[in-house]
């Protein structure tokens, strides 16, 4: 890891570790850290093998109904709801996988796809997920039997803990040898394989490792704040973290981090930013912005792709490296 990126992610995590005590909202952003690990696990997959799944919002709300159900009605305790939701997501990995991951392109899209839309309508059908209501009243109970997760201090700090551990395991999956044949694969996947490598079993292991750290994303977003809902494992869950992935920079560990923060705040702002042009500009349609997201969202999306081919991280990062050769030259 370059030196200014370990400064980097070093000055991220000092601010997260502050950031309860410097007025921000720990429930907003332990949100926010979910869907960043999400977005790193989705990169995983797209952006260091080339595999383009439609399908993630299976592993993420899937993971959750089961992380969900188990602190609730099965009395599991708060670790063990996570790796019962964990599996779930590593589970539906496998099985997606195993019936797409010798599809390339478009049809492995698609495939991944219509999978996550038979999640979906179990989600939708099933008693125990509440329907459109959702699994309502997950309790965060006691971690271990000892932390007392009720705290939203405390469920920050875990919460911070869990995401730091499964980011460093993806730092540590994309420079290892692994790693490294992963990239080979996306990069030139006949030169793979006259290599030697079985590329179907390094997507399918690198799919199930992707599947399984978003059902963790998903499974402590239920611990979090306490509910799972069809939002989770519906398409357009999907469509927002390879938004994500792609407005952060694809390809980079610290991409995703910043994609997530983009749109998570986009979303969540974008309603006070309308009345605060409305009442700069005094014209009412502003108002109405905070019902637009996804219009928003959209529109930043075709920005960045036009302006910004790399994403935001990858143009700094090129632009440092550009950088660094004049000054070496």
């Amino acid at each position: 890891m370059k030196k200014t990126s370990l400064v980097f992610y070093l000055l991220l995590l000092a601010a997260l570790v502050v950031a309860p005590f410097a007025g921000a909202y720990p429930v907003f952003v332990m949100k926010l850290m979910c869907f960043a690990l999400f977005a790193s696990a989705f990169n995983l997959l797209l952006g260091y093998t080339g595999l383009l799944s439609f399908g993630h919002a299976a592993f993420l709300g899937g993971s959750a109904y089961i992380a969900g159900q188990a602190m609730k009605v099965w009395g599991l305790t708060p670790e063990l709801g996570l790796i019962a939701g964990t599996l779930t997501g590593a589970l539906l990995g496998w099985i997606f996988g195993v019936l797409a991951i010798r599809r390339q392109g478009i049809y492995f899209a698609m495939i991944t796809l219509a999978l996550a839309q038979m999640v979906f309508f179990v989600a939708l059908q099933a008693k125990f997920t509440g329907g459109e209501d959702g699994l309502q009243g997950v309790p965060r109970g006691k971690l271990f039997g000892v932390v007392d997760l009720q705290s939203d201090l405390t469920m920050y700090y875990v919460t911070l803990a869990i995401v730091v551990a499964a980011f460093l395991l993806i730092v540590r999956t994309i420079h290892s040898p692994f790693g490294q044949v992963l990239k080979g694969i996306k990069e030139n996947e006949p030169r793979a394989v006259s290599l030697g490598y079985d590329v179907s079993r390094f997507k399918l292991l690198a799919f199930v490792i992707s599947a399984a750290l978003s059902g963790l994303a998903g499974s402590l977003k239920t611990l979090v704040l306490g509910f799972a809902t069809l939002s989770d494992v519906h398409w357009s869950a999907s469509g927002q973290v390879i938004l994500m992935t792609l407005v952060g920079g694809l390809g980079t560990l610290s991409g995703p981090l910043v994609g997530a923060a983009v749109v998570v705040l986009l979303e969540n702002k974008i309603g006070e930013f309308g009345h605060l042009l409305a009442r700069i500009t005094t014209v009412d349609w502003f108002n109405t912005l905070g019902e637009s997201v996804t219009m928003v969202t959209g529109l930043i999306f075709v920005i960045c792709v036009l302006a910004f081919r790399r994403g935001v991280m990858g143009e700094i990062i090129a632009f440092m490296d550009r950088r660094r050769g004049a000054s070496k030259g």
